[in-house]
């Protein structure tokens, strides 16, 4: 499945044991289509919203224990059934991406934060109660990666959004730093802006590895699919720093080398 539009979402890795990977296709559908609704196309605001409380209405349904006509729904309310799964996650990333089609400044991290609850932590979450681990140093620890996975998708993608309208640095980082909207537009890396990603760089590998005791808890595959998530992203940010910080003329990427960097520290940790 492609998954260029939803990179926190580990989809049918070779990781995943064969019965959950109908359950995470099937949860990925919905968050994909979700997100392309709000992102993808030339489609009007209003569209794009009218779109999304259908999707809510379907999702209220599957909680009412109705099985929409909706194929895409059809198959998500069977996988809620079997996994006893709640769908309460499911609406949280709805407001997100709700939130997406109308808010494209983020005043202060907390803002931020409160976002990426809806956007990414969702997703850990649901993966937890598909392996049945869920208790709340898990949920912590989880909600700590995928905020962290999300941080780190943005820093990698300012050059991205920007023309999109959209800036998830937050307001107040940009003031304390002294970089302004127009700077960001113009492109080069400035002193300034270098001592902002520094900042973001170094807030968002903190947040990583506050939650990585979580992949000592977890045994199987969910464990190692959790170690290279966590390299990875931490991979990523290292990619950052060596870019100098300027992420306008280059998107940090992952190459072949990367992954076996990533590989061996997922086998030390």
């Amino acid at each position: 499945m492609p998954v260029e539009h939803y990179e926190n979402f580990p989809v049918a890795s070779f990781l995943l044991p064969r019965r959950l990977a109908p359950a995470v296709e099937a949860i990925y559908a919905f968050a994909r289509s979700a997100d392309d609704i709000a992102d993808e196309g030339d489609a009007a605001p209003p569209e794009r919203l009218a779109e999304l409380e259908r999707y809510g209405r379907e999702l209220a349904a599957i909680e009412r224990g109705h099985t929409p006509a909706d194929p895409l729904f059809g198959r998500l309310a069977g996988v809620v059934r079997e996994f006893r799964l709640p769908v309460a996650p499911m609406h949280d990333l709805l407001s997100a991406f709700r939130q997406d089609v109308s808010t494209t400044r983020y005043a202060d991290y907390t803002a931020l934060l409160d976002y990426c609850r809806r956007s990414a932590n969702p997703v850990g979450r649901l993966m937890l109660e598909l392996y049945d681990a869920v208790d709340e140093r898990n949920l912590r620890d989880s909600d700590a990666i995928c905020t962290s996975l999300q941080l780190i998708n943005f820093w990698q993608d300012v050059a991205i959004d920007l023309p999109k309208g959209r800036i998830y640095l937050p307001l107040e980082d940009l003031e304390r730093h002294g970089v302004s909207e127009a700077e960001l537009a113009s492109g080069p890396a400035t002193p300034a802006w270098r001592a902002l990603m520094r900042f973001e760089v170094e807030r968002a590998r903190a947040l990583m590895l506050s939650g990585t005791p979580l992949v000592h808890r977890l045994p199987g595959r969910i464990g190692w699919e959790l170690r290279l998530m966590v390299q990875g992203g931490l991979r990523i940010l290292e990619a950052i720093e060596k870019a100098e910080y300027d992420v306008f003329r280059r998107r940090p990427t992952l190459a072949a080398a990367d992954w076996i960097v990533v590989a061996w520290r997922a086998l030390k940790m």
